[in-house]
C-alpha cells in the first residue's frame, strides 16, 4: 500500500496539471453523462499536429544539430554581460519554432555548465531567469511556439496575418525588456567551455527537417494533418521507435481532459452564462490572471468556448505566461534544472524570478492592451 501511495504522490508531483484535468473532467462526467456529443469535443487537428511537432523538435535534437548552432554562437562571447544577452536571444527566437519546453531543455543545463567556471551566482541566477522569460515570450510570436498558441491558431480559425498583427506589438515591448535587463549583468570576462567536436546525424536532420516543414505546412492549412501525422510516424520509424519515448504524451492526454472538462461545462448554462459575461470585454485581464493559477495552457483551453475575441485571450494567456512560477510550466523546467546544480540558492532564483517576471508582466499589461486597440 505504501509503495502504491508513494507512486500515486510521485506521479502527482511530476504530472499535478494532467491529474487535476483528469479530476476535473471526471467529476463533470457525473453532471453531463458520455453522450454521442462527446465526439466534437476534442479537437483532433491540435492533437495531431501537438504530436508531430513534438515528434519534429525531438528528432531534430537528437541529431546534435542544436549543440553544433549552440556552440559556434557561443564562441563569439567574450563577458558575462554579453553572454547573458546571447543566451537570452538564442532562447527567444529559437522559442517561436521549436517551442518554450524545448529552447529551456537545451539551453539551461548548457548555462549551468558554463557558469561553472564563472563565480558569481547572482548573475548565473539571473541569465537563467532571463532565458526562461525570453522562451515564454518569444514562442508566442509563432503559432507552433506553444501549445496554445497552436490550439487558438486553430480553434478560431485565425490567420498568419492576423495572428503576427496581434502579436508583434508584445513581442517587440517583450524584446526591449529583456535586453534592458540584460544591463544588470557585469562586464567581467569570461569563456565558454572549451569546444566539443559534434557529430551530426545528416540523414535524420534531413528527414526530420522535411518533417518539421510538413507540419509548418500544416499549420498554416496547406497540409492536411491525417498527412501530418503519417510524416511524423514514417519519420519515427526511420530514425526508431524510441524517439517517441520522449515526445511529451502527459501533455496530450491534459488536452483530452480539458476538452471534455470544457466541453461538459459549456453545456451547464448558469456556467456557460457567468465565464461568457466575466470574459467580455477584459479577455486579455481575465486570461492572465487565471493563467497565474492553472498555468497558460489549461487556461487557453478553459476560456475559448466562452469568448468569440479569439486573438484578446491569445495576447493575454501568452503575458500570463509571465508572473509565477506555475504560469507556464516551462517555467518550472528552468528551475528543476536549477535547483538540482550545485551551489543552488533556491530562495534568490524565487525573488529574481518573480522581480523580473511580474516587472515584465505588469509593463505588458499596462501597454498591450492599448497598443491592440490601434
Amino acid at each position: 500500500m505504501n509503495k502504491a501511495v508513494k507512486k500515486a504522490a510521485d506521479f502527482f508531483r511530476s504530472q499535478p496539471v494532467l491529474v487535476i484535468s483528469f479530476v476535473a473532467a471526471v467529476i463533470t462526467m457525473f453532471i453531463i453523462p458520455p453522450d454521442s456529443e462527446y465526439a466534437g469535443y476534442c479537437n483532433r487537428t491540435v492533437l495531431i499536429q501537438l504530436f508531430s511537432l513534438m515528434t519534429a523538435v525531438a528528432g531534430l535534437r537528437s541529431t546534435g544539430v542544436f549543440d553544433t548552432a549552440t556552440q559556434y554562437i557561443l564562441s563569439k562571447t567574450g563577458n558575462v554581460r554579453r553572454l547573458g544577452f546571447v543566451l537570452m536571444l538564442i532562447c527567444f527566437f529559437s522559442s517561436m519554432l521549436v517551442t518554450n519546453d524545448v529552447a529551456l531543455l537545451t539551453f539551461v543545463p548548457l548555462t549551468i555548465l558554463i557558469f561553472k567556471a564563472i563565480p558569481d551566482e547572482k548573475s548565473r541566477i539571473l541569465t537563467i531567469v532571463l532565458e526562461t522569460a525570453a522562451a515564454n515570450l518569444g514562442s508566442m510570436m509563432t503559432p507552433v511556439g506553444n501549445p496554445q498558441n497552436l490550439f487558438l491558431y486553430d480553434e478560431f480559425g485565425l490567420s498568419g496575418t492576423v495572428f503576427l498583427k496581434t502579436m508583434l506589438p508584445a513581442g517587440i515591448l517583450s524584446l526591449i525588456c529583456l535586453t534592458t535587463l540584460t544591463f544588470l549583468l557585469p562586464k567581467q570576462s569570461c569563456t565558454s567551455p572549451q569546444s566539443q567536436e559534434i557529430t551530426t546525424d545528416k540523414k535524420n536532420t534531413l528527414i526530420f527537417s522535411i518533417l518539421f516543414v510538413i507540419c509548418l505546412l500544416s499549420v498554416f492549412r496547406v497540409v492536411p494533418d491525417y498527412i501530418c501525422l503519417a510524416a511524423a510516424l514514417i519519420a519515427a520509424l526511420a530514425a526508431g521507435l524510441s524517439l517517441l519515448k520522449k515526445v511529451d504524451f502527459a501533455l496530450l492526454a491534459t488536452f483530452v481532459c480539458f476538452f471534455v472538462f470544457v466541453g461538459n461545462i459549456s453545456r451547464i448554462e448558469a456556467v456557460s452564462d457567468f465565464f461568457s459575461r466575466i470574459l467580455e470585454g477584459r479577455e486579455i485581464w481575465v486570461s492572465a490572471a487565471l493563467s497565474q493559477i492553472i498555468s497558460n495552457v489549461p487556461a487557453a483551453v478553459m476560456l475559448a468556448g466562452f469568448t468569440e475575441n479569439g486573438t484578446a485571450l491569445m495576447l493575454g494567456v501568452n503575458i500570463g505566461g509571465l508572473g509565477t512560477i506555475i504560469a507556464s510550466l516551462a517555467s518550472l523546467i528552468s528551475f528543476q534544472f536549477y535547483r538540482k546544480s550545485e551551489g543552488a540558492q533556491s530562495a534568490r532564483y524565487m525573488l529574481t524570478f518573480t522581480a523580473v517576471n511580474f516587472g515584465i508582466l505588469a509593463i505588458l499589461l499596462l501597454f498591450v492592451p492599448f497598443i491592440s486597440r490601434l
